[in-house]
Parts: C-alpha cells; sequence; structure tokens
C-alpha cells in the first residue's frame, strides 16, 4: 500500500483537518457574533452546515493524530469509505452553503445600507471566506482519501 499525502492517518491530513476546523469555527464564529443572522435562511443554513461540520473536523483530526502519534491502526476499507462519504456529504453542503452565503451578502451589501450595515456586512463576508476555505480543505481531503481507497 502506498503512502498518499494527505489520506487519512498521514500529517499532512491532520493539517488539512486542523485547517478545516479552524475555518469552519472562525465562519461560525463571525456569523454568530451578529444576533440578526437568523432573518435569512442563507445565514441559518451557514450555521446549521458549520455547527455539523466543526465537530466532524475535530473528530477526525482527533482519530489523524492517533494515526500519525500511535501509528498502530490499521487502515480498513470501510472506515475509510464512511470518511470519503462523510468529507463528500458535508463538502457539498458546505459548497452550497458558501455560495448562497456569498450571494446574499453580494445582494445585501448592493442594495443598500439600510438591510445591512457596513461592519456586520464585512463580518457576513468574512464567514462566507471562511466556509470557502473549510469546503476547500474538506473537498481536498476527500479526494486524497478517494485516491487511497483502491489501494486498500
Amino acid at each position: 500500500m502506498e503512502a498518499v499525502p494527505g489520506a487519512l492517518g498521514t500529517s499532512a491530513s491532520l493539517a488539512l483537518r486542523l485547517g478545516q476546523t479552524v475555518f469552519s469555527a472562525a465562519s461560525l464564529l463571525f456569523m454568530c457574533l451578529d444576533v440578526e443572522f437568523y432573518s435569512y435562511t442563507s445565514f441559518s443554513y451557514l450555521v446549521t452546515v458549520m455547527g455539523l461540520v466543526t465537530p466532524w473536523s475535530v473528530s477526525l483530526a482527533l482519530v489523524d493524530a492517533y494515526f500519525v502519534f500511535v501509528k498502530g491502526l490499521p487502515r480498513q476499507p470501510r472506515v475509510l469509505l464512511v470518511v470519503i462519504v462523510g468529507d463528500w456529504a458535508l463538502s457539498f453542503l458546505s459548497l452550497a452553503m458558501a455560495c448562497s452565503t456569498a450571494s446574499v451578502t453580494s445582494l445585501l451589501v448592493n442594495v443598500s445600507s439600510t438591510y445591512c450595515s457596513s461592519k456586520i456586512c464585512s463580518r457576513y463576508q468574512l464567514s462566507a471566506a471562511m466556509a470557502f476555505m473549510s469546503w476547500f480543505l474538506s473537498f481536498a481531503s476527500t479526494l486524497f482519501n478517494l485516491w487511497l481507497l483502491p489501494s486498500l
């Protein structure tokens, strides 16, 4: 079995998971700093999806840390398939959520400042940017693990 950089159990995968955790938590934090986010469906969608992505990323970061530091668990195709399917689903949910949040924020900025002050809209834009970064890392992790699956 060849070692694929970024696949489950490698230090590159641990770095991807930690980055994904940081970006998803930052996106959630920037969105929840404002108590008005619930008035738009796409912002509530962002909070829901990032609320799923953050614990998923933390738990897989712990698994990766165990693989990297202990090096004792064998890789099993079923476990890897569950990780791939979970990453795949959450990455597409993250992409949809990031796109919807960015488009609604862009619309609010362009319409007028009565709906969204510049401070609050900049938080929404930062939250969408962090969600895009989280999606990118999640999708990269999915592709690396998918690349590893046939070698098992």
